[in-house]
């Protein structure tokens, strides 16, 4: 079964063009995630993960929580194999399926169903898998004869549907989202609602980074509260929002 385990896990980000001293203090004034420290060599770092211990296993929906630059992007990032421990350990038992940014891989140039194809590869699917999936999602986004024309030629609202369309369409094992509950319009969304249902039903382990409560308690049966890069609360949704939320210490 499906399980993502770290052990004394910290992601730092060396800063090798900040060295004047005006300008590191600037940059820890207006730094917002994890915390700023110098090395050895006297470069910054900024340590945006901190010692994280967690186990995730086959069955939790884990919503992040937290403040702008508390860690939740850089650790989905971190699970989704795009960033590496600076030091600890990760280990991840399954396939992890990432929609961290709808619009990654959608080339402008390309035709709707070519960028099927194109994200659908990014997603992980075998040529296979999408051409089988390739109805479905020209179906769910209604772009209709659009489809067969480039990219380019579609209002934002269109290039959305479409992405979403393809994004859904995974069969994913480990699922790693990114606030993609607040894309399209709001007729589109509640469209999408089933499928997004269907999607997190399907897989093994979510894991998702939402800024609406009602959206986390929906569709996660635990929490991860993150603060200053650091793990703060690891359970139940309704504790870890009230610690988020200063109702508990």
């Amino acid at each position: 079964m499906s399980r993502i385990d770290l052990q004394a896990v910290h992601v730092e980000f060396p800063i090798y063009n900040v060295n004047a001293r005006s300008l590191k203090k600037s940059f820890i004034h207006l730094a917002t995630g994890g915390s700023v420290m110098t090395d050895a060599n006297d470069h910054l770092v900024v340590s945006a993960l901190k010692d994280i211990n967690l186990t995730i296993e086959h069955g939790d929906r884990v919503g992040l929580i937290g403040h702008n630059g508390a860690g939740k992007s850089t650790f989905l990032r971190l699970v989704s194999g795009i960033y590496e421990p600076s030091r600890g350990d990760i280990k991840i038992e399954g396939h992890i399926s990432p929609i961290l940014d709808l619009m990654h891989g959608m080339e402008t140039e390309f035709t709707g169903y070519e960028n099927i194809i194109l994200r659908g590869t990014f997603l992980g699917n075998s040529r296979k898998q999408i051409n089988e999936q390739i109805e479905n999602i020209a179906e769910f986004s209604g772009l209709g004869d659009y489809l067969s024309m480039p990219v380019r030629t579609y209002s934002s609202g269109m290039m959305v549907r479409l992405a979403f369309a393809i994004s859904v369409s995974i069969n994913p094992e480990i699922l790693v989202i990114d606030e993609v509950f607040g894309a399209g319009d709001a007729n589109f969304m509640e469209r999408a609602r089933e499928k997004m249902m269907s999607l997190l039903t399907r897989a093994s382990i979510v894991i998702m980074a939402n800024h609406s409560d009602a959206i986390i308690r929906e569709f996660c049966n635990k929490v991860a509260l993150f603060e200053g890069g650091q793990l703060k609360y690891y359970g139940t949704v309704e504790e870890g929002f009230n610690i988020y939320h200063g109702k508990i210490g």
